[in-house]
């Protein structure tokens, strides 16, 4: 019989294929998703520990694609759930038919002008392949390839410790019940 951790990951699988919401279940005090660290959009230090403690919702972004105005919901989710401890956390990518070609200076400046993101943002990164960000790899490791970024905009939302509380796709908008679900039940804990 299959252990419980291959299930979740043919299930995960399934679901993400098919486009589905899934969240996985909470491993209590991994600490996991808080081991990784990113360069900020800026080029300083961004340790994901720096957010230890939080729910954290990281986010796949492009410039130049048709889920672009989800930053505008990312940017109302950010306003909505800050004071409280939510943490939006941008990833900008160009993995996906090339929408995100700029430099990181273009990226930030096309963000905050058109959007007025004020939340988060890495360096770009890759976010599939053997060339992925360790934190990508992870996500794909944890819950199978299929719940690996499939275009831009998936949404991956990182408990206080660290464990992995929720993966949507694209389709899904930030600002959807099932996410900020998700977010009001882990800043009751």
């Amino acid at each position: 019989m299959a252990e419980f951790g291959d299930m979740w990951r043919y299930a995960s699988m399934l679901v993400a294929a098919i486009g589905m919401t899934i969240s996985p279940p909470v491993a209590a005090g991994s600490n996991a998703g808080f081991g990784f660290s990113f360069k900020s959009i800026e080029g300083d230090d961004l340790p994901m520990s720096k957010f230890a403690g939080k729910p954290v919702l990281v986010v796949n972004t492009a410039s130049q694609c048709g889920y672009t105005p989800q930053y505008a919901d990312l940017v109302k989710l950010w306003e909505s759930y800050r004071e409280k401890g939510l943490v939006v956390l941008g990833v900008p990518s160009n993995d996906f038919g090339g929408q995100e070609p700029g430099t990181e200076a273009e990226i930030k400046g096309f963000c905050e002008v058109t959007y007025g993101v004020d939340f988060p943002m890495t360096e770009k990164q890759a976010v599939i392949g053997g060339k992925a960000h360790p934190f990508y790899k992870w996500i794909a490791a944890e819950l199978g390839e299929g719940a690996a970024p499939r275009w831009n905009f998936y949404k991956y939302l990182i408990g206080p410790d660290g464990s992995i509380a929720g993966a949507w796709p694209s389709t899904v908008s930030p600002t959807s019940a099932s996410i900020t679900k998700e977010i009001d039940k882990l800043l009751k804990r």
